[in-house]
């Protein structure tokens, strides 16, 4: 069962150049105006904007991309030191995509794992991002270093999915739509999903290839990623465009961490605020997020560097 859309949007792959080779990022693009790219998070694809592309896209050229790894994008084998799955890398794949499009500036938005890719593409090339917007996280750097007890017990998939390759591979893949109900239902409930989308997250739950690159995903986050977060850091390097943030109010992150505040610690014009949501915002409150966005990319702001 795939995923529809609108026959405004076309459904398109992209090969772009990587340190890992060629890779294929499935894409959507719909629409027309100043260009919006719309990256997903775990255990997703670009199938969760499904009910807010439409409408984003009677203002903007709508790109929603899967992820490396993720839906009908290339998932190359991870390498030891997870750098083929660094936000970096996953970073550098959507900007090439955005530039072989003809969008040399652009928007952005990431929910989740997206939003994780979105602030490191941000950080690689400033002068690209004109707004960023992240839904439901803080910084993975903040997270990882101020994580608790509570934190550990309500997000156990970071570490789980963080141990030696093939521990969580094989034991997800033992039975993945238990895993998928487990993982995704005691976020929000499976009743948020459509029946068309839920089987292409069970789809990509099931393949070898993309759990594997899902589990790297969060390797990479859990190592490599951090040397990068901390960096930038002791670098004193902060994001200039402005950043607009969302968080759940049911979720674990506004129960856990302080989203605005965190996001001023690297960023120099922060707004946000909680919505009454769980965690999949786009897929809970499509019509609250489609109103934050338009407002949010509407509005002008400062991108300069100072």
């Amino acid at each position: 069962m795939s995923v529809t859309f609108p026959p405004a949007f076309d459904q398109k792959i992209m090969t772009v150049p990587s340190d890992d080779g060629p890779i294929e990022i499935a894409y959507l693009v719909g629409g027309s105006g100043p260009a919006l790219l719309l990256l997903h998070g775990f255990p997703q694809t670009k199938a969760i904007w499904q009910q807010v592309a439409p409408a984003l896209a009677k203002h903007y050229t709508v790109i929603a991309s899967d992820l490396r790894g993720y839906g009908g994008s290339s998932a190359p084998h991870g390498k030891s030191d997870h750098s083929t799955y660094s936000k970096r890398s996953m970073a550098a794949d959507q900007h090439a995509l955005m530039k072989a499009l003809g969008h040399e500036q652009f928007y952005l938005l990431g929910h989740d794992r997206g939003g994780r890719v979105s602030h490191r593409m941000a950080m690689d090339y400033p002068s690209s991002i004109q707004k960023l917007m992240v839904l439901d996280i803080s910084p993975t750097l903040t997270m990882y270093e101020n994580t608790t007890m509570e934190f550990a017990k309500g997000y156990w998939h970071w570490f789980f999915l963080i141990q030696p390759e093939p521990v969580p591979e094989t034991m997800i893949g033992a039975n993945p739509e238990y895993w998928l109900k487990n993982h995704m239902g005691r976020h929000a409930g499976t009743g948020i999903f459509s029946p068309d989308r839920w089987a292409e997250y069970l789809a990509g739950a099931s393949n070898p290839q993309s759990m594997h690159a899902m589990c790297e995903d969060y390797r990479a986050a859990a190592t490599i990623d951090l040397v990068h977060d901390r960096a930038d850091r002791e670098s004193c390097k902060k994001l200039q465009m402005p950043i607009h943030v969302l968080w759940g109010e049911h979720g674990l992150v506004n129960k856990c961490f302080k989203p605005l505040e965190d996001w001023q610690e690297v960023a120099d014009e922060v707004s946000g605020r909680a919505v009454t949501s769980g965690h999949y915002i786009p897929e809970e409150l499509p019509d609250e997020l489609i109103v934050e966005a338009k407002k949010f990319f509407k509005e002008k702001g400062n991108s300069s560097c100072n």
